[in-house]
């Protein structure tokens, strides 16, 4: 199954304590808590292009499976790391945040995010 696709956040899990765990400041939760988030993914072959946009702030991470990249956080930070693919899922360790991006349906993409024992999910739906 390709991730390729434009996606729109439906629902999100404990976005509140997660944001909190990773440092982010109150006000930019409050702000971003109700934002309906679109995704942009491209797909080809082992190379990936995600293009987040919440609101005004747009995040962009390209990056080829298996080959170390600079991958920017949600928090702005710019971390090396490496994605690994396991089927339909996507995994990296951003900084201590482990993150699993994953093909649930033709339609459905669920993004777990693991920080200090705190889950936080997404699922986000082919627009």
């Amino acid at each position: 199954m390709s991730f390729s696709g434009r996606y729109q956040l439906e629902s999100q899990e404990n976005f509140e304590p997660f944001m909190k765990a990773i440092g982010l400041p109150d006000e930019l939760i409050q702000k971003g808590k109700d934002i309906k988030s679109i995704s942009e993914i491209e797909e080809n072959g082992d190379h990936f292009k995600v293009t987040v946009t919440t609101g005004s702030k747009v995040l962009v991470n390209s990056f080829t499976i298996g080959k170390e990249a600079e991958l920017e956080t949600v928090t702005g930070e710019k971390v090396k790391s490496v994605v690994h693919r396991e089927g339909n899922k996507l995994k990296v360790c951003l900084k201590g945040i482990e993150s699993i991006t994953e093909m649930v349906d033709a339609n459905t993409i669920l993004n777990t995010m693991t920080v200090a024992g705190i889950v936080y999910k997404r699922t986000i739906k082919r627009i």
